[in-house]
């Protein structure tokens, strides 16, 4: 309720058994013009551009071009007839309307001549207008009173949340000395901690260098074993040539020369001179025995894998078709039947790389000792502490950013709105449920299931200059399909409730809130305010 409709309905209570004094006028003449019409005198039309007689006003005959002469007549298109109302709210009508057989004015003056059986009807709309304005000042006088209660409580709030601030600011820096004193606790642990661990490392990195290099030795003697075919102890290059794989320059043919090349030129090679032709081949060279047991292996499985029917019938489907559970299934099926009937189906055996083969031979680190151990204990506890403090500091500043921005934002002239802030409120309708969550966004959701659609997001206060924190903004919603994002407008009316009545969309993707609250409420005008300036009752 605006204080122009709260002065507009005192002046109609002291209306009431205030006896009117009819001031002699022209008929459709406000009383606000009546110094423009003095009978006897030549009138000038309103718009200056002529002056008739004064017995030509209202005589039927349009002779002003602003039909100011024929305010009580039809006779001008753009004439305009001032209905008195007494009782009511005064007011005009186009000057087509007068005796048109159809009752315009309350009070009936505008059917002086169309013989139509109107009534006065002014008193009881004026009765009815000051019932309902009368409720809406006791709303808006109680609205108001909350609208205080509010100001004082926001002017509490700031208090108690500038004495948290300067608080969490004292706390704050013990915590960042806090943080920092760990920071070098952990810091002094993780030095020893490294030197343990690079030490476990590197000892274990020398036991497989042993371990490899035994490897390589046993590797380097079944070698020469197997290329001893004479078993004399030695290789020759005859010897050598069997095994084409060592061809030097891989073109196809592996000869004599190439062969005693890899002797380091002579002949054969004892035992201890094959150290250094073993460094040469061992890249390339092939197991005999790999070259005659795999092939065999792989074709005794090919033959016996296709031999049996297959006991299910995931064949006729593609393997991408065949569900994950349902081949977890057949595996574990098919591994049952390989330990009931090995001899009927073998599988072959899994490939394995050198690599990975010696890595498993060399077995895996070592736990650290119980010294390497506790040093590792002792850092990974202050990095704990450390961390766990780092995560508190994080809060604080959090913590401290939430305030500064509450402390700062614009919650009205008094802060009279601060106690919207984090609250959500919802209108729901026959298909969606709308959610105001003020100075934060503003969302749709389906009632019946479905996403959220975000309306706008707290953009600023859009109210006209002398009543700014009449009206909300909030921007940048979800995009519309080939259109603009979608925003919201929120018009605040007093209320002694805090409650959305409405929400409707006027333009596509630009949605209307009606939204109640006491904070928009104005203190009522004064008695002696409403009678300041009323002269026409």
């Amino acid at each position: 309720m605006t204080s122009c409709q709260t002065q507009y309905l005192l002046m109609l209570l002291l209306s009431v058994g205030v006896s009117a004094v009819e001031v002699q006028r022209p008929r459709g003449v406000p009383l606000s013009k009546r110094q423009f019409y003095e009978e006897g005198k030549p009138f000038t039309c309103l718009d200056g551009s002529r002056t008739i007689p004064f017995d030509r006003v209202n005589d039927d005959y349009c002779d002003c071009k602003d039909g100011s002469d024929e305010p009580g007549t039809a006779a001008c298109p753009n004439g305009s007839f001032h209905c008195t109302n007494a009782g009511f709210r005064p007011g005009f009508i186009p000057s087509s309307r007068i005796n048109d057989g159809i009752c315009d004015c309350c009070d009936t003056t505008d059917e002086y001549n169309s013989g139509a059986a109107c009534q006065n009807t002014c008193r009881e709309l004026g009765r009815k207008e000051r019932e309902s304005l009368q409720k809406m000042a006791e709303i808006t006088k109680e609205g108001f009173l909350l609208k205080q209660q509010l100001i004082q409580e926001a002017k509490r709030g700031l208090e108690e949340k500038k004495g948290k601030q300067a608080d969490i600011q004292i706390g704050k820096k013990d915590l960042e000395a806090r943080v920092e004193a760990l920071r070098t606790v952990k810091e002094t642990a993780e030095q020893p901690e490294k030197e343990a661990k690079e030490r476990h490392l590197k000892a274990w990195e020398e036991q497989k260098a042993v371990i490899q290099m035994e490897k390589d030795k046993a590797k380097m003697a079944e070698v020469l074993s197997e290329l001893d075919d004479d078993a004399d102890g030695s290789v020759s290059v005859a010897e050598l040539l069997s095994h084409s794989e060592l061809d030097p320059d891989s073109d196809g043919s592996f000869t004599e020369a190439e062969a005693q090349g890899l002797l380091g030129g002579v002949d054969n090679v004892d035992s201890v001179a094959f150290e250094s032709v073993w460094n040469n081949i061992k890249d390339k060279y092939a197991s005999e025995q790999a070259n005659t047991e795999t092939p065999a292996e792989v074709e005794t499985t090919v033959e016996e894998v296709r031999e049996p029917p297959s006991d299910n019938d995931s064949e006729q489907y593609p393997e991408e078709d065949i569900p994950e559970e349902e081949e977890e299934d057949d595996d574990e099926e098919d591994e049952e039947e390989d330990q009931e009937d090995g001899d009927y189906k073998q599988s072959p055996p899994p490939t394995q790389t050198p690599d990975k083969k010696e890595d498993d031979d060399e077995g895996t680190m070592p736990p650290f000792d119980q010294e390497t151990q506790n040093l590792i204990d002792a850092a990974q506890k202050a990095r704990d502490a450390f961390d766990e403090a780092e995560r508190a500091l994080r809060e604080v500043d959090d913590q401290v950013k939430n305030l500064e921005k509450e402390i700062s934002f614009d919650f009205g002239p008094n802060a009279e709105f601060a106690y919207l802030y984090s609250q959500c409120y919802e209108l729901s309708t026959s298909e969606y449920i709308y959610r105001l969550c003020p100075f934060n966004r503003m969302s749709q959701k389906p009632k019946f299931g479905g996403s959220e659609t975000n309306l706008g997001s707290w953009g600023h206060w859009s109210g006209p200059e002398d009543n700014i924190y009449s009206l909300m903004k909030y921007e940048h919603g979800t995009g519309c399909w080939q259109g603009p994002n979608r925003s919201t407008t929120i018009k605040l009316t007093c209320g002694k409730e805090t409650v959305v009545i409405s929400v409707s969309e006027p333009s596509r993707c630009e949605y209307l809130m009606e939204f109640i609250s006491p904070a928009i409420c104005q203190e009522p005008p004064s008695l002696d305010a409403a009678l300041h300036g009323h002269e026409e009752l």
